[in-house]
């Protein structure tokens, strides 16, 4: 009997050593950091590991020397939680910010320790004991201008929208935010996938009619809204977009082979009417059986809406800020729901103005069905761009442009009395023919810019070359802290990625004028290149708790963030320049 209660003993020790080693050590648990806000105000952040929380009641501040007197410190509310040793109370998950003020009758720098004592525990059930910890800073000369702007950046303002405004409000906000963003490169691509559904639901020679355009459509915009939603919530709950980590080879391939199928079947090459080895049944569904299921209009709104548009705007960034700050995943869905509304209106403007646009039947029919086609071969294309490098881009749109320029005639010699329709459509042959050669012969000279294709025939360096940003490439949380440390001057980081459509926008239109040159010389220009999407990336990311790029973080010399004039989304040259001048 003995000899088992030791077993027993033995067992239990072991058991509880091994429960032991994987608890982390609160050093690891609870990772603390100070910086100062301004010459009064120190900031103190807590990283929280996962699984473990700080109580919100325990935390307590002091100051080395002793003649620093330290405000009443300003902490966010925590979470409620019923806990066994203390009962109901607040506590932190992930992170925690708290601002405490300094009371200071001298001016110049004040070098100081912050004494803090927090206590935390595992969700577990393993509570630590008090730990303080002396966290050494400087506070700069109060006397001196804050270094950061009056405003705050946009995605903040609209976080704080949703936070304090009617509900009603918020939907009608978000709805305009909505129109707004479908004047943008994000929805363009979702106008001819939707034109070539209706198209294809006229195919038979039956036309579509006013109400199963506006059906059509309207399946398309709910399918692609509720997409926009769900997959917001999700993002603002695990702080990554699901979009992001869609945007790679196998899946933008496959969604661009299945345009390259839609749009032979609109040449006539074959007949997609049973399921194929290239088309799964929902693709199928989606195009040209019968006028159209609204199902599958509605499925291919949302693969439209996670592979098609992954675009960051400050609207998209506000609303996953909110949903992730506070929870509220019903008022920040809603939010989204309607903003991806606003984006759908041209879309059913498209729908409903099918039975008037499109022709009922006859050789008219045949001739849009071929024009969609070839619009769904150029979004196979954008849709691949990010893929394949600018000379295959270049080839590829100079076929798209010369091909149809052959079919419309324009090669051909008008007859003697042709029409002025004849005329016109030969004229627009003659202009995508001399495109097309433009941008054939660009690429084969060495040109790589898809707007000035013949620039490679002018010898030298070409103006995109010069006009680049000298960004230096960083791929860790580790590099960029010790490049920002090494600097010594602002620093500027720029998240970016080859699918991201306003990163683009940004290179070519902000980053290469050079106003904006000029204007950031003397500055540690950093780019975080996150298009592979790796846990190195997600990281980089979730440090400043961005869900995608584009995205432009601010830096002092003294590698503090400069608060409240982050970019998310493109600005154009001008609003790039007036930020900055707000922050020089």
């Amino acid at each position: 009997m003995l000899r088992l209660l030791r077993l027993i003993f033995v067992v239990l020790l072991l058991s509880t050593s091994a429960y032991a080693e994987e608890l982390l050590h609160p050093s690891e648990a609870f990772k603390p950091a100070v910086r100062a806000l301004d010459g009064q105000t120190i900031e103190l952040r807590f990283e929280i590991a996962k699984g473990y929380y700080l109580y919100r009641e325990k935390f307590r501040f002091s100051a080395e020397p002793a003649s620093i007197t330290l405000g009443t410190p300003v902490l966010p509310k925590g979470t409620e939680k019923k806990d066994e040793t203390f009962g109901k109370v607040e506590v932190f998950y992930d992170q925690v910010i708290i601002r405490i003020p300094v009371e200071r009758n001298s001016s110049g720098k004040l070098p100081l320790t912050l004494n803090v004592t927090s206590q935390g525990c595992a969700d577990a059930g393993v509570c630590y004991p008090p730990q303080k910890q002396a966290l050494p800073l400087e506070l700069p000369d109060p006397t001196s201008a804050p270094l950061k702007a009056t405003e705050s950046d946009e995605s903040g303002r609209i976080a704080r929208l949703l936070k304090n405004a009617d509900l009603w409000l918020v939907v009608l906000s978000f709805f305009g935010f909505g129109l707004l963003l479908s004047l943008t490169p994000c929805v363009f691509p979702m106008i001819p996938i939707l034109s070539g559904i209706i198209v294809g639901a006229g195919r038979q020679g039956h036309g579509v009619s006013h109400a199963r355009g506006f059906a059509l459509s309207l399946a398309y915009v709910v399918g692609m809204a509720l997409t926009y939603a769900a997959v917001g919530i999700a993002a603002g709950m695990t702080g990554t977009l699901i979009s992001t980590a869609l945007q790679n080879a196998w899946v933008l391939g496959g969604f661009s082979l299945v345009f390259v199928v839609l749009s032979f079947s609109m040449f006539g090459f074959y007949d997609l009417q049973l399921p194929t080895f290239l088309q799964s049944k929902v693709s199928e569904e989606a195009s040209h059986i019968k006028g159209g299921s609204l199902p599958g209009v509605a499925v291919m709104g949302v693969l439209s809406a996670i592979i098609v548009g992954p675009c960051v705007a400050a609207p998209l960034a506000g609303a996953l800020l909110y949903i992730g700050q506070t929870g509220d995943a019903l008022q920040g869905g809603l939010a989204l729901f309607f903003m991806a509304l606003g984006m759908g209106a041209p879309l059913l403007a498209v729908g409903l103005s099918a039975g008037t646009l499109l022709p009922k039947s006859g050789p008219w029919m045949e001739a849009v069905k071929k024009a969609f086609g070839v619009i769904l071969l150029a979004t196979a294309v954008w849709t691949i761009s990010p893929l394949i490098p600018i000379a295959a881009q270049m080839v590829a749109w100079a076929l798209l442009l010369t091909v149809p320029a052959i079919y419309l005639h324009a090669l051909d010699p008008l007859p003697p009395h042709a029409k002025g329709w004849q005329r016109f459509w030969k004229g627009i042959g003659m202009i995508m023919l001399i495109a097309g050669a433009a941008m054939l012969i660009g690429a084969l000279s060495g040109a790589r810019d898809l707007l000035q294709p013949l620039s490679g025939l002018r010898g030298g360096v070409q103006t995109s070359e010069i006009n680049r940003l000298p960004f230096e490439r960083i791929h860790s949380v580790a590099e960029l802290d010790a490049r920002i440390k090494a600097s010594g001057r602002p620093v500027m980081l720029d998240f970016y990625a080859d699918w991201c459509v306003s990163c683009k926008e940004l290179e070519r239109f902000t980053f290469s004028d050079a106003r904006v040159h000029q204007k950031l010389a003397g500055w540690t220009l950093l780019q975080a290149d996150v298009t592979a999407n790796t846990e190195d990336d997600k990281a980089l990311l979730a440090r400043f708790k961005l869900f995608g790029p584009p995205g432009i973080i601010f830096f002092d010399a003294a590698g503090n963030e400069i608060d409240n004039v982050r970019i998310v989304g493109f600005l154009s040259a001008d609003e790039f320049l007036a930020t900055l001048s707000r922050i020089q």
